[in-house]
């Protein structure tokens, strides 16, 4: 026996191997863009969180402005959350919405789903 395998008996079990398998294909949007579940999860805790920093600061400010105690503060935080879930409640729906629409052409009479 040798200590060296044929190259090219590899390179054609490789090829074999590769046929019965197939190459999966990796499915893509027609934007490029395709977000994992975490990423858009994390997408909506920076939603909330920004509204909330947002109506925070709004609110800090006007109480400093004009020297009150924290009512602006306390709308303004809840205007804040308001908004941030709204925010998270609009991501929500296009998270549900672009699974079920089909890649490729949406132009009528593309049957093949292929961009032309």
């Amino acid at each position: 026996m040798t200590d060296e395998p044929d190259a090219a008996r590899l390179k054609a079990l490789e090829a074999r191997i590769a046929q019965v398998k197939g190459k999966p294909v990796a499915a893509r949007t027609e934007s490029g863009k395709a977000f994992s579940q975490g990423e858009m999860a994390w997408r909506m805790v920076i939603e909330l969180v920004s509204g909330m920093l947002l109506g925070l600061s709004i609110g800090f400010g006007l109480d400093y402005a004009f020297d009150t105690q924290p009512v602006f503060l306390v709308i303004f935080v809840l205007l804040g959350f308001v908004a941030g879930v709204r925010t998270m409640l609009r991501t929500a729906q296009t998270m549900a919405i672009e699974p079920n629409q089909p890649s490729g052409d949406k132009r009528p009479g593309n049957d093949r789903g292929d961009d032309v």
